[in-house]
């Protein structure tokens, strides 16, 4: 079933709950959206998290579940997401995050250990729950960094926010 993962952790590392300002279906399409703009896009380390590591870049690679697996969000991989969202808003979706850290040395970019994340949201009463599991690697992120980020790159498609935390 695509957008759900058959096999996502029953516990999570980190949990945070947002508001949402919009309908389901609209922060569902602008959401897969981002995270396909985000795909591939190099960050500076420190825009990401702090402390940083020095001269370090972020890349990161989002997946949406199907099934079993996960899909690399792709043109065509949103393309079919849209779809499904525009015929009936999803209760939950499961995205995975590869997380590549690339550092300078001696002018080549050397890669570090990659992140892989797992990301689950869960849907109710005008209301998100973002679930993050960390899956494997040293760490250099932490999930609240990634959550940071998928919220900032949302609500920046916006004058107002689409999601707000709720405390």
């Amino acid at each position: 079933m695509l957008g759900f993962y058959e096999n996502f952790p029953p516990s999570a590392h980190k949990v945070e709950r947002f508001a949402i300002t919009v309908s389901n279906r609209k922060f569902q399409q602008i959401l897969v959206q981002t995270l396909h703009k985000i795909n591939g896009k190099v960050y500076n380390f420190e825009e990401i998290a702090k402390p940083p590591i020095s001269n370090c870049s972020v890349i990161f690679e989002f997946g949406v579940a199907d099934g079993d697996g996960f899909n690399y969000l792709d043109l065509e991989e949103l393309n079919k997401v849209m779809e499904v969202i525009r015929k009936n808003p999803l209760q939950i979706m499961d995205f995975f995050c590869a997380v590549r850290y690339y550092r300078e040395k001696n002018g080549k970019r050397v890669h570090l250990k990659f992140d892989y994340y797992m990301i689950r949201l869960i849907f109710g009463g005008g209301r998100v729950e973002f679930y993050t599991f960390h899956e494997k690697g040293l760490r250099h992120l932490l999930p609240e960094d990634i959550i940071n980020l998928i919220v900032a790159e949302v609500n920046g498609v916006s004058p107002r926010k689409i999601l707000k935390r709720i405390e």
